[in-house]
């Protein structure tokens, strides 16, 4: 089996061994072409990467977050986990917690917490010499992967182009399109969407809270003629009550999914007893890394609702792959895009879907520090 360490004996394994050192910095990656959804617009977007070494082994973790969060993993997280046994896993995530408790537990702090479990976990793999699917438990071999993209920004001609490439070359049974900045052409982007895909594969549509519960409804309604499995945020995530009633009026046909924008166990605990979700939807980069992904799914397991892992493939490809329950992962353009660029062992869609390397320890990925610099951003 590879590994990205050094070699060690099987006692050295089991050795105690202190963190020692975390490293985190901040990339700002412009996008391929301008992207837009139901409530918001970029043109870049924002990666922290972040290091724990401990036994002269390093973990990779990261998060799609502001850039303040590499302050924040620095000159707040750090100081809690240094001179800590690295493999104390569940010890450490709640040391996080603590810490930023006066700060509030969601938003930026969550992010940045996410990225320093994920470390946590890829450096405890490495120093048992296991990947990471392994270390959790592997349920399954593949994990089923949904394109995602369909920016409101793209033209018909720039979405038919990208949806019809993941159903015909990647094999992908699902793609999803975004809606809500423009109401009037939404029907018609769908019917575009449709027409792209063909009538077997599923056509998700997602509006990023951009809807009051009228018009989500009246869309809901519309858009099952052509097919449309699955309403992603029709309303904000925020509201429970809206997500509730919208899915108890929802054809049987159609999924109402959200949780994306969930940080923390509580909320997700909130979200399963309201019956707000068909589908919970988790994202390590933000619900506290692996421990909190775990968390996620089995709270939705204990209520016997499907789980999908919300962007960054890369980063939740052996979680993905060993949970309960998981339905499939999003193969989001923008993260797909970047961590084919700055990272080694990123996975590639074979089929519909993407599989842990099993001959890489932890988590398979390796961050490409000098393809990075370009992209470096400034943070103190």
């Amino acid at each position: 089996m590879q590994n990205h360490a050094a070699p060690h004996s099987n006692s050295d394994r089991f050795a105690a061994a202190p963190i020692t050192e975390i490293t985190a910095h901040a990339y700002t990656i412009p996008t391929d072409a301008p992207e837009a959804d139901g409530t918001f617009e970029w043109n870049a977007t924002a990666l922290v990467v972040t290091e724990v070494e401990a036994g002269g082994i390093r973990g990779l973790g990261y998060t799609y977050s502001d850039t303040c969060a590499a302050m924040l993993i620095r000159n707040t997280l750090a100081e809690v986990l240094l001179g800590e046994e690295a493999s104390a896993l569940p010890y450490l995530w709640r040391k996080m917690q603590r810490r930023v408790r006066n700060l509030g537990r969601e938003g930026i702090a969550a992010t940045a917490i996410s990225a320093l479990d994920c470390a946590l976990w890829d450096l405890h793999a490495k120093r048992l010499d296991v990947p990471l699917v392994k270390l959790l438990g592997q349920s399954r071999e593949r994990v089923p992967v949904y394109g995602s993209g369909g920016f409101t920004t793209y033209t018909d001609a720039q979405m038919t182009e990208q949806l019809s490439g993941w159903v015909q070359n990647d094999g992908c049974r699902w793609v999803k399109i975004k809606i809500g900045s423009d109401a009037a052409r939404d029907p018609s982007r769908v019917r575009c969407a449709r027409s792209a895909i063909g009538p077997e594969a599923g056509l998700f549509v997602d509006a990023n809270g951009a809807f009051d519960i009228t018009a989500a409804q009246h869309f809901a309604e519309e858009f099952v003629s052509e097919g449309v499995q699955w309403f992603e945020e029709p309303v904000s995530s925020d509201d429970l009550t809206g997500l509730s009633a919208i899915r108890s009026r929802a054809p049987a046909a159609m999924d109402i999914a959200a949780g994306e924008y969930g940080y923390t166990t509580d909320y997700f605990r909130r979200m399963l007893e309201r019956g707000a979700v068909d589908v919970l939807q988790a994202d390590a980069s933000r619900c506290g890394g692996i421990t909190g992904f775990i968390a996620a799914a089995q709270l939705a397991s204990a209520f016997h609702i499907p789980l999908s892992a919300h962007c960054a493939p890369a980063l939740h490809l052996h979680v993905a792959a060993a949970v309960p329950g998981l339905r499939h992962q999003e193969w989001f353009h923008d993260h797909v895009r970047i961590e084919s660029m700055l990272f080694d062992g990123a996975p590639c869609v074979m089929q519909g879907s993407i599989s842990p390397d099993l001959s890489r320890s932890g988590c398979g990925l390796d961050f490409k520090h000098e393809d990075a610099k370009r992209f470096a951003t400034g943070v103190p």
